[in-house]
């Protein structure tokens, strides 16, 4: 038989389409009825805002790589040049797809609930007189107008700025057409809220109320036409760590430099004047596929602000109240139950004020000596940034802030500038690699005098804000072999201190990429001795070829895989004598599935892996990440059976990826089809209603009835690995 090579570009999809196909996704769920209208508004503003960083990074880097003909081809077997006609065509038919949900279905489902954005014009006279007021008084004064001539250059555009373009005539030369632009500075809401009739919320753009008003800031001009406009760059930075003497430094002088990188897209309304738009296209030297012509508003992103601003809670997601940590009787701190045994936290479900309680504590407590702490984004007003600064006049406060997060740098800059001046030990990492592992570190002296550790180690960001949002793991252990080793690895962190190993933890760039593929390489083996042989993981993305490959090579030697993978996926599922034993879906819902969960039945000795790297290149090889294994059955027990479980059996948000790179919807294939009575199943719905104790053994009960109609054997192996589906 002939041996199959895996190095086939066939066998893998192209990791930029596929992340576009997750953006398809998150508009589905903009177009789907079931969910609450302004939610929906929501998540159009969503895709608009992870395609503008799309862009601005991902297609500029491709462009940038193209003109300078050079990049690597792909798995895939694409370069940028070959990839980038493709990529021009499918962003202009989801710019387009965006804009026909605004128009076609969102729009008129908030008509009829007397939810409208005005044209100014169209206005009635009390109305206009608010825009006039708002106009005169607070954006008038601020604009600069600018005529484009020999004295006067091309303004300057900013980074995703709004501006407004005009075609002009001077009355006393009218000969000769010339082009305005407008910046309209960040400081202006874009959206303003007119007065209506009872009952109704009506709204102006501001792009708009600029427009109406253009003859006064042109005097002695007619306006031929006019047009809003917005111009995307390249975001990217580059910075020589090793020629830097300051990192800080150089972050700060690049984020001022990144918003006038070069241009990468230019949205303009549709039915603008053909000169302005080749003008501008000629000025920001586009090729024409750069240019989107949209038939609404400039900026979907900004929809955020309709829906921030409509007060209509019927209209939106019914509050949801995460369930709060209680300490078990007979203990009066964390420190103390730490010490009989680790606590394992599922938030949004489980608040995340554990987490900050956890480091708050430490500045109170006179036995905790000193605190350790990584940061990567947080919120603007983070209370671990807070507790961590006021604990620095009591104890040795030292905190690895990542000043390279994409679009969280200036924020990373000001918290590492302010725990600098409260005395904090601030360090920016290792050369080359960012800092993304999520570790906190305790060190605190018992009553019987023992010095011990007590280690956090989760799979999300320390933000507060986003952990509402965000599903995420918490590990919260007193394990001297952890402790041990997330010691290690802020040595790493803060010299350069290198070990071969970290005992229990995986580090990355170290050995955690060969680790993932030995513990899939072990599961192959246990598959050809006829031992039980499954792997579940979860993650953001799997892109890593070197993964893939291993997850083929397993399915081929019979382990059955069930991959969770939220964004973009560069392995073909359900390809013969490749992946036929490998199945990947997609999960898009109210909150974003951010956590990484991986499990191998590892021949009836199953092992539960939790962490903070997705199976992709950069995280594996170009990063500080952390993957740590669970050691206590109890916990392995929490996340098989009320975690893995109940994502997989998913029927309402899950969607399955095909070979051919397309997704359907879970409850349209046959695996499905054990909804006798059309009942779908929805996973984040189900855990919601567990946390907050609300019809738990309902969802429970839905969950096994999904699991049976299955009958799926691999399923079986999950739940019985450490007990029976159960409700906690």
């Amino acid at each position: 038989m002939r041996r199959i090579s895996l190095e086939d570009p066939r066998y893998f999809l192209n990791r930029h389409l596929s992340w576009l196909q997750f953006n398809c996704r998150v508009l589905e769920e903009a177009a789907d009825p079931s969910n609450p209208l302004l939610e929906r508004v929501k998540f159009l503003a969503i895709t608009a805002s992870n395609l503008d960083e799309f862009v601005e990074v991902r297609v500029a880097g491709l462009l940038q790589l193209a003109e300078q003909k050079r990049g690597e081809i792909g798995p895939d077997g694409l370069a940028p040049t070959d990839l980038l006609p493709q990529l021009a065509e499918e962003l202009q038919a989801f710019v387009k797809d965006q804009y026909n949900c605004w128009r076609e279905e969102l729009v008129p489902g908030l008509a009829a609930e007397s939810i409208r954005v005005r044209r100014v014009n169209d206005l009635d006279a009390e109305a206009k007189k608010v825009v006039e007021k708002f106009y005169s008084e607070q954006v008038e004064p601020i604009l600069t107008p600018v005529t484009v001539d020999p004295a006067h250059p091309f303004p300057r555009v900013l980074n995703k700025a709004l501006c407004v373009a005009f075609l002009l005539k001077r009355r006393k030369k009218p000969s000769e057409v010339l082009l305005g632009v407008v910046t309209v500075p960040r400081a202006l809401p874009r959206l303003l809220r007119l007065p209506a009739a009872e009952g109704a919320i009506e709204f102006a753009f501001l792009h708009d109320i600029v427009h109406a008003y253009s003859q006064r800031l042109y005097h002695g001009y007619e306006v031929l036409s006019a047009t809003p406009f917005r111009v995307t760059r390249n975001s990217n930075l580059y910075v020589r760590e090793e020629e830097s003497r300051s990192l800080l430094d150089s972050v700060d002088t690049q984020l001022h430099l990144r918003r006038k990188g070069a241009a990468v897209r230019l949205e303009i309304e549709q039915g603008a004047d053909p000169e302005i738009v080749e003008r501008l296209r000629s000025n920001f030297a586009l090729a024409p596929w750069q240019v989107f012509q949209v038939c609404g508003p400039i900026n979907l992103s900004r929809l955020f602000n309709l829906y921030e601003q409509t007060p209509r809670p019927d209209l939106k997601f019914p509050p949801f109240t995460p369930k709060e940590f209680h300490l078990k009787p007979g203990f009066t701190n964390m420190f103390d139950l730490l010490r009989k045994g680790d606590v394992l936290l599922h938030h949004p479900y489980d608040s995340y004020s554990t987490v900050v309680n956890f480091i708050e504590s430490a500045v109170s407590d006179p036995d905790v000596l000193s605190i350790k702490q990584t940061l990567y984004r947080t919120s603007e007003d983070s209370p671990i940034v807070r507790a961590l600064i006021q604990a620095a006049a009591k104890k040795e406060v030292t905190v690895v802030v990542e000043l390279k997060a994409r679009f969280d740098e200036a924020s990373n800059i000001r918290w590492a500038r302010n725990l600098q001046e409260a005395g904090v030990q601030v360090y920016y990492g290792v050369v080359g690699l960012k800092t993304h592992c999520k570790l906190a570190l305790l060190v605190r002296r018992g009553k019987d005098g023992k010095v011990r550790r007590y280690a956090h180690l989760g799979t999300g960001n320390y933000n507060p804000s986003t952990a509402r949002l965000y599903t995420d793991l918490s590990l919260f252990t007193q394990d001297p072999k952890i402790t041990e080793a997330v010691h290690h690895v802020f040595n790493y962190l803060t010299s350069y201190s290198e070990r071969t190993q970290y005992g229990p933890l995986s580090v990355a760039p170290l050995n955690l990429g060969k680790n993932c593929v030995s513990l899939i390489e072990r599961e192959a083996q246990h598959a050809r001795a006829g031992r039980p042989a499954f792997i579940v993981a979860k993650v953001n993305s799997l892109l890593d070829k070197k993964i893939i490959q291993a997850l083929y090579a397993a399915s081929q030697a019979g382990v059955n895989i069930e991959l969770i993978v939220r964004g973009g996926c560069a392995l073909r599922p359900g390809l013969r004598g490749i992946s036929s034993r490998i199945r990947v879906r997609s999960i898009v819902g109210r909150f974003l599935e951010h956590s990484r969960i991986f499990f191998f039945a590892n021949g009836g000795q199953p092992e539960v892996h939790l962490g903070s790297a997705d199976w992709m290149p950069r995280n594996l090889y170009e990063r500080v990440e952390v993957m740590f294994r669970l050691k206590d059955p109890a916990l392995c027990q929490q996340v098989c059976n009320t975690v893995l479980v109940p994502y997989l059996a998913d029927t309402e948000k899950a969607r399955l990826l095909q070979s051919d790179g397309t997704y359907v919807r879970a409850h349209k294939t046959h695996a499905a089809a054990g909804s006798r009575n059309g009942t779908r199943f929805s996973v984040q719905r189900y855990l919601m209603g567990l946390s907050e104790e609300q019809d738990g053994a309902a969802g429970n009960h839905a969950a096994a009835h999904f699991l049976k109609m299955r009958n799926s054997p691999m399923i079986e192996i999950l739940s019985k690995s450490w007990g029976p589906v159960h409700n906690p």
